[in-house]
């Protein structure tokens, strides 16, 4: 699933609760060597069933706000208390090496994505209504009442940037959704844009 000549960022934000980490863990399991699960740091406590590397680089806030303080993070932001951020040397060595990079990340982290690489894919996930959000809200089990109001809180500025995205996409089931992404990447890599050196070398060589 070639989108570009080089590895292209993928940014899938969405609101908690849509399915987001699921669903990019799910492309990158069933296209392995094509796209790469980009790895988070954060500053959160990791959940039960979470690892360190495997699901976020969990950090102190003190080494985080240092990781920061020297620019190892491409984006960074504060989410629900907690900061969150993309390594930057990471990303460039899979970009540069031809991996497509798919970025589970929130808005605030997808613009910034946006403005270092315009080139990127940028896919907005929403469930088919809010109370499918709420209910798989309340499904974690590790979520407290007043967390998940000030989830839904978020989720409301977030849509607020839904504009800024090139596809919205509806997550009803996992499979259907991560079918109709691949499906986008596929389109994404036969656009001339993606392909003007493709198409240089072809014509001299003619």
């Amino acid at each position: 699933m070639k989108v570009g000549l080089k590895g292209t960022p993928i940014v899938v934000s969405a609101p908690s609760g849509a399915g987001k980490t699921t669903l990019c863990k799910l492309l990158a399991k069933k296209y392995p060597g094509e796209i790469i699960y980009s790895v988070s740091a954060t500053t959160r406590k990791p959940r039960r069933t979470e690892k360190d590397s495997v699901n976020y680089f969990f950090l102190s806030e003190q080494i985080f706000k240092q990781w920061t303080r020297e620019g190892k993070f491409i984006e960074w932001a504060k989410v629900h208390n907690h900061f969150y951020g993309t390594p930057k040397k990471i990303l460039e060595e899979r970009l540069q090496k031809g991996y497509n990079s798919i970025l589970d990340i929130d808005v605030q982290g997808g613009m910034r994505i946006k403005k270092f690489y315009p080139e990127g894919i940028f896919i907005f996930l929403l469930t088919k209504t809010v109370d499918i959000l709420k209910s798989r809200l309340k499904g974690r089990r590790t979520e407290t009442k007043e967390s998940i109001e000030k989830r839904i809180k978020n989720a409301r500025k977030e849509l607020q940037y839904i504009k800024e995205y090139d596809y919205i996409v509806i997550n009803d089931t996992i499979k259907k959704t991560a079918d109709t992404i691949a499906a986008i990447l596929i389109a994404e890599g036969c656009l001339m844009k993606r392909n003007k050196q493709f198409i240089k070398t072809f014509k001299r060589n003619l």
